[in-house]
């Protein structure tokens, strides 16, 4: 059988907005299973002393309008004024992902992160947005901010990390097929044509 795509994330990465909107189609469409993966990815770009993409730059101009045609070409909604970025200073809203993956609905988590952050100007992981989302999404918000304040939180943020830096990875989204990894958006259906070459051992 084809071998399963490995989809890497951070939770503050614009490029990745495209990415959890895409992918569980591709997959479906391939017929190759996605197994979603958050990590610290601040702690890599940290660690580089790298900045993505800083304000006011040409760079991140350009970051901007590419998102927006990226968008269009998908036929994703984009919003009329840009996201807050960075989004997550405090890491709230990566915590709240590895709790909601810990817990089995992490898919759900992250497609209404992106879409509070991305779309409609509510970031998470800024103070006063998490609990809220997460009351919208039916969940139980006290129970699961007082799980995200725990101190094995630090811990599982710096294994997510440690094993992102084993696999060489320096950004958001990547998928690993096999020992390939693959970097960008835009290198989604190359990562699924791979995994379809290769065979699960």
């Amino acid at each position: 059988m084809p071998c399963p795509v490995d989809f890497y994330f951070w939770p503050g990465s614009t490029y990745t907005y495209l990415t959890v909107n895409r992918i569980e189609a591709v997959a479906e469409r391939e017929g190759i299973e996605v197994r979603w993966k958050p990590f610290n990815l601040r702690a890599l770009l940290r660690e580089n002393s790298s900045v993505p993409f800083p304000a006011g730059r040409a760079k991140t101009e350009y970051m901007w309008r590419d998102l927006e045609r990226r968008a269009q070409m998908h036929g994703l909604p984009f919003p009329d004024e840009r996201a807050v970025y960075p989004s997550d200073p405090e890491a709230l809203n990566f915590k709240a992902a590895l709790v909601a993956y810990e817990q089995g609905w992490g898919k759900e988590y992250a497609l209404t992160a992106f879409k509070w952050w991305f779309l409609e100007g509510r970031p998470p992981g800024m103070h006063g947005n998490l609990g809220p989302m997460l009351r919208e999404m039916g969940k139980d918000a006290a129970t699961i901010l007082f799980r995200i304040a725990a101190p094995d939180m630090n811990v599982k943020m710096a294994a997510s990390a440690d094993e992102a830096r084993a696999l060489g990875l320096f950004g958001s989204p990547h998928f690993v097929v096999g020992k390939e990894v693959f970097w960008g958006d835009d290198r989604l259906e190359d990562a699924f044509l791979w995994a379809r070459a290769e065979r699960s051992p």
